[in-house]
């Protein structure tokens, strides 16, 4: 070995400590390994920064930005509240329904996020059933992982895979092109958990299931305001809009109470809606030009103060003077400066008239005022704590405009009219341009450590070709393997590549082993494609332990799982997951036969 592999292999090594340690953050690690390569003399400066630069890192940013546009104008929402009641009242139909339309989400968003937001879909689906939701959570999680091999650009394994490829100069991959092996292992997934269903573990998921229900009853008053759109426009259309987590307790018009109108009665401008309403839901009816919250529309005038008007939320203190008070009685206004927009309480009655609710320990007010003022609010003895609104608007208005950009960029990249990287950008953009979400939320949206990340690991994949190190480990692992069939190679690399990835990201797993891919298929004078794309599946679609994909630990505690229950249900899928991606890309890029019997 000369000097340049000897150092990569130390920084290799301190590398590999950081990120399974996780003594710094993940990002932290790839900088630092970064100057590290260029310090040592490995890399130069151009070549260490090329990652930033690199296609992988541009369409990752982009594709979080698009599936931010598709969270706030509620698109996301609606398809999981649809999956929710297309599942019906079976554990088999819940699976079977769940699986395939989880997967299709993941392949085309982040699956992370696909998974945070079935999560309380199906905690509260399997609570109203009676069903344990330890039986639904494992398999959408995996169908959410699954469905990452659909597109190209569903995980930054297979974006950092066509980077490899493209390096060797071998045609790059296309944005379906891994599509059939994604197709046979969707479908291998919900076939396997359909005839297991018996393996997973039947627990109630106390940890998680309260949380998720009561935080979605927020008390309020909902005003159409003068000259509204809703105006004249019967009460479902404004239900329909706003989705499920809008229940309707009362109608008041012209201060009286109606119980002779429903869903099909037009709106009146004035009309005054006793609603509970999620967080997100509570922050969309304020955000709206043709609604208001009617303490805001009637107090709101009078609030003075320096900054942009604000919600936040605020929980009465044991002993506080507010305690038995009604919100009439209390004059927030006048006194603070601030008005009572919304009201959360953990169990008991609410008043049906917010101003008529009085306060208990532990109550929640959504406060809306200025920031200037809060000071004051937050000094106050009487709460416990004074911290931002958890809610999201959502731009409901504008989700046909989002999903015409998603699909214009997704027909431009597949079509080749632009490079994919230009084509996600473009749709990005235009997600901002559009208002289907604003700026501020489009840069909260990128997951700053998976680009710095990216940016990162793909100068390590270079030094290991630039040094050679990719050569020496492929000539040692031919040794091993002379003489093997290229279904058993792929086999090989698509099991190291699952067991790393217990311990390192995918894309990283991807970075360190597709070098050695490429190096082992050019030494037997066989296309590098099908082998990279094996090392990219196994850092992507191994379910052997709880660790090796985010989505996992999500569903850890409100499924009430253990350890071994990921081995002892994800070893045989993960097995047969190994058998189609070898089978599929031997057929798909080495001309193999696509049914066994085949000649």
């Amino acid at each position: 070995m000369d000097f340049p592999q000897i150092a990569f292999l130390l920084i290799l090594g301190a590398a590999l400590y950081l990120f399974v340690s996780e003594r710094l953050r993940v990002d932290v690690t790839a900088m630092l390994t970064l100057l590290a390569l260029v310090l040592t003399g490995v890399l130069d400066a151009k070549q260490a920064l090329s990652g930033f630069a690199s296609e992988p890192a541009i369409i990752v940013a982009a594709v979080f930005v698009i599936s931010g546009g598709l969270a706030a104008t509620g698109i996301t929402e609606r398809l999981g509240q649809w999956i929710g009641d297309a599942s019906g009242k079976s554990e088999t139909r819940a699976i079977a329904v769940t699986m395939p339309a989880v997967a299709a989400l993941s392949s085309f968003t982040h699956h992370v996020m696909v998974t945070a937001m079935m999560l309380p879909i199906l905690t509260r689906f399997a609570k109203a059933r009676g069903l344990s939701a330890s039986r639904l959570l494992m398999p959408m999680s995996f169908a959410a992982s699954l469905g990452t091999t659909l597109t190209l650009v569903s995980a930054p394994a297979f974006l950092l895979a066509d980077n490899l490829i493209e390096r060797t100069g071998a045609p790059g991959l296309g944005i379906f092109s891994i599509t059939p092996i994604g197709l046979a292992l969707v479908a291998l997934g919900v076939v396997y958990m359909l005839a297991t269903r018996w393996l997973l573990p039947k627990r109630g998921g106390e940890h998680g299931d309260d949380g998720y229900l009561r935080l979605d009853r927020y008390r309020t008053e909902l005003l159409i305001v003068e000259g509204s759109r809703w105006s004249t426009r019967p009460l479902a259309e404004l239900q329909k809009a706003l989705g499920d987590r809008f229940v309707m307790t009362g109608w008041l018009r012209d201060g009286q109470r109606r119980q002779d109108l429903g869903p099909s009665s037009p709106l009146i401008s004035g009309d005054i809606l006793l609603v509970e309403a999620s967080a997100d839901a509570l922050a969309s009816l304020h955000d709206d030009s043709g609604l208001d919250l009617n303490a805001i529309a009637r107090f709101g005038g009078g609030i003075e103060g320096d900054g942009e008007p604000q919600l936040v939320q605020a929980v009465v203190a044991p002993g506080s003077e507010f305690i038995g008070r009604s919100v009439r009685e209390l004059d927030f206004a006048r006194r603070f400066h601030a008005v009572i927009a919304g009201l959360w309480r953990r169990q008991g009655a609410v008043a049906p008239r917010l101003s008529d609710a009085r306060l208990r320990e532990g109550d929640l007010l959504v406060l809306w005022g200025r920031p200037s003022r809060f000071a004051e609010l937050a000094a106050h003895h009487g709460f416990l704590m004074l911290v931002p609104f958890a809610g999201e608007a959502r731009r409901r208005i504008r989700a046909p405009l989002a999903l015409a950009i998603l699909a214009a960029t997704v027909i431009a990249a597949a079509t080749e009219w632009l490079p994919a990287p230009l084509a996600f950008l473009l749709g990005a953009v235009a997600m901002v341009v559009t208002r289907c979400v604003d700026v501020e939320q489009a840069y909260r949206e990128i997951d700053v450590r998976i680009f710095v990340m990216i940016a990162g690991v793909i100068p390590l994949g270079v030094a290991m070709e630039q040094t050679g190190t990719a050569q020496l480990l492929a000539q040692g692992l031919l040794h091993v393997v002379s003489g093997w069939s290229p279904l058993a190679i792929l086999l090989v690399m698509f099991t190291s590549a699952a067991l790393l990835t217990q311990i390192l990201s995918d894309a990283a797993t991807t970075v360190l082993l597709g070098p050695i891919a490429i190096s082992l298929a050019q030494s037997l004078g066989l296309p590098p494609t099908p082998f990279v794309v094996c090392t990219a599946l196994g850092a992507v679609a191994a379910f052997l332990t709880p660790i090796g994909h985010h989505g996992n630990l999500l569903i850890l505690g409100p499924g009430q799982y253990r350890f071994n229950d990921f081995l002892r249900i994800g070893l045989p899928l993960t097995t047969m997951v190994a058998l189609v991606s070898a089978w599929m890309a031997r057929w798909l890029w080495l001309d193999g036969p696509l049914w066994p019997l085949s000649s």
